[in-house]
């Protein structure tokens, strides 16, 4: 098929550090590729990728210094240089919500449109009544609550190369991990009050966005100072690997309707078990007893972090590699792509276009 994938531009594909959405477009981008599919990719510049790359900005946003620079301007113009090469693609897959909306709806049902974030916002139901003609594919099931009267053609769950993360047979750290980003709705302080009550150590490797300092600041440090807590910083993917794999457990202590949640899976392919709380993707991501544990309160956290250790990690690297490789990702993309030319197919037949 030919496939034209549109990918934010805030973060490198994949981002060098902290980034969710280029790091999902980047592995499907080179899955597809490998399937033997010919791709497109529209981004910055910056890009690592198999595929063919039309680079729209010099850099990523996130990683050009000049502070006078303009987001939308830079989105406007990729989705112009993606309008210009539109009729040579059988799907143009897009990953950055709906901003394409207005440019494209002549030709909607040819695209399909993978919603990435939180979709519990004011102002989307409105609009996503205005446009309901574009295909739109979740990330989780339970993402698609606030929306659920929308066009939603399937869920595809992330995934990831099975090469990127090194499998570890054992925990040689002997402590927990927090891997993500610093910000109230990741509630770090529930991964730190756990570290304390069951006095295993605990390692943040973790981003803080400028939106988050104040809370770092005056919420977060000042629990750290406990020499049970240790303070990493931001990590990339090189890094990733050892910083999970020789964790007892990965902590997700969420208190928000996550919609997916890639470090879970990061951890399963170290053969890490999670620890997880019971909210937004969680159910559909965490095996209960068989990749870690689902839990709903800190006493019972502090049970699942006692009995994490006795888990398989074999087994958790096989669940990873059963459900969540970019391969099995890029096939369930495709199902999709080949539904949606079916369906376009059948429409030029009877005369509807």
């Amino acid at each position: 098929m030919q496939i034209g994938l549109v990918s934010p531009l805030y973060e490198a594909v994949p981002p060098r550090l902290y980034g969710g959405t280029e790091r999902v477009v980047a592995y499907l981008a080179d899955a597809l590729v490998d399937l033997g599919h010919d791709v497109t990719l529209f981004s910055a510049a910056d890009a690592a990728t198999k595929a063919r790359l039309v680079p729209v900005r010099d850099q990523s946003i996130r990683l050009d210094p000049d502070p006078l620079k303009s987001d939308i301007a830079a989105h406007l113009v990729q989705l112009h240089e993606v309008r210009l090469a539109a009729r040579k693609f059988d799907v143009i897959h897009f990953h950055f919500d709906l901003l394409h909306f207005p440019l494209f709806a002549d030709m909607a049902h040819r695209t399909l449109t993978t919603l990435h974030g939180r979709l519990d916002l004011k102002d989307l139901p409105g609009a996503y009544r205005k446009w309901p003609g574009y295909p739109l594919v979740s990330i989780s099931d339970s993402q698609r609550e606030p929306l659920s009267f929308a066009n939603w053609l399937g869920t595809v769950h992330h995934g990831l190369p099975k090469d990127l993360c090194r499998f570890s047979p054992r925990a040689e750290g002997g402590y927990l991990a927090f891997l993500g980003r610093i910000s109230p709705e990741k509630r770090p302080d529930r991964a730190i009050a756990l570290a304390l009550t069951t006095g295993i150590p605990l390692k943040i490797a973790a981003k803080v966005d400028a939106v988050d300092r104040t809370y770092f600041r005056e919420r977060i440090e000042p629990l750290m100072r406990n020499p049970l807590i240790e303070f990493i910083g931001e990590i990339g993917e090189q890094e990733k690997s050892e910083f999970l794999g020789n964790a007892i457990a990965l902590l997700f202590p969420i208190d928000w309707p996550e919609p997916f949640g890639l470090t879970m899976i990061e951890a399963m392919a170290c053969g890490t078990p999670v620890v997880a709380w019971n909210k937004g993707s969680v159910p559909e991501i965490i095996e209960d007893g068989v990749t870690g544990r689902i839990v709903a309160s800190e006493a019972e956290a502090v049970d699942a972090v006692e009995s994490v250790a006795g888990l398989d990690r074999q087994q958790i690297r096989a669940e990873f590699e059963r459900r969540f490789s970019s391969t099995i990702m890029a096939g369930n993309y495709l199902r999709l792509y080949r539904r949606l030319a079916e369906k376009n197919e059948t429409a030029e037949l009877d005369g509807v276009s």
